[in-house]
């Protein structure tokens, strides 16, 4: 999917802003691809500008830094991984396999910030100058309604739009079952227009080849 210019002048006067908060406290400063991400989403300099700030002052309160070291990280591992291959367009993978999943047991807080620190990897992968987006893949083999998290999706789809805008390049669903066709019509109505255009349902190897080789796929979670 290729991604609409911004208005110079509208990203000329984000830096500007942008310039002298950074001047002031330089945990603040932002390079321009992640300039250009939040006008993209937002649409004006205004509004990017306010989130730019919510999400600095979010990443410091939440400690998105120190996330790798603590507890939720090292008990989450099964649920999912920044692969080392990338897809065929160059883009960070994050693989999720649904299966090793159960939203009756999970640490909702844990997993959330487990959630944030894949993010965090994949988007430290990505060549900014040759595309800054990510690919989510959604494996649902082995998929029962005890998968099904409806919170945890609430808070990835949360996550991305105001922390990580235009972050998503694709999310691939595969080896979805039958019953999951009664779950996406509700987390469908969650997303935006342009969100739900970036959601592909990968249902055979030939289709799931257009976006990525079905090697790189783990098979020991």
């Amino acid at each position: 999917m290729s991604q609409s210019p911004v208005n110079a002048d509208d990203l000329k006067s984000l830096k500007e802003r942008m310039n002298l908060i950074a001047a002031a406290d330089p945990n603040q400063k932002l390079n321009e691809f992640s300039l250009i991400r939040y006008l993209r989403a937002f649409k004006d300099v205004d509004s990017a500008f306010k989130a730019i700030l919510k999400t600095n002052k979010w990443r410091e309160e939440y400690g998105v830094k120190s996330l790798p070291t603590t507890p939720a990280i090292l008990n989450n591992t099964d649920k999912a991984r920044v692969l080392k291959h990338r897809d065929c367009l160059g883009r960070p993978v994050i693989y999720i396999p649904a299966k090793n999943h159960n939203a009756s047991t999970r640490d909702i807080d844990e997993l959330t910030k487990f959630i944030v620190n894949c993010l965090e990897e994949a988007c430290e992968r990505c060549f900014e100058e040759v595309i800054d987006n990510l690919c989510i893949v959604f494996d649902l083999a082995e998929f029962s309604t005890s998968c099904m998290d409806y919170q945890l999706i609430k808070n990835l789809i949360w996550l991305l739009s105001r922390h990580y805008p235009e972050r998503l390049g694709i999310c691939l669903i595969i080896n979805s079952p039958t019953i999951f066709s009664t779950v996406w019509p509700v987390i469908r109505g969650w997303l935006d227009e342009n969100t739900s255009k970036k959601v592909v349902f990968a249902n055979t190897e030939v289709e799931l080849c257009k976006y990525l080789i079905p090697d790189i796929l783990p098979t020991d979670m």
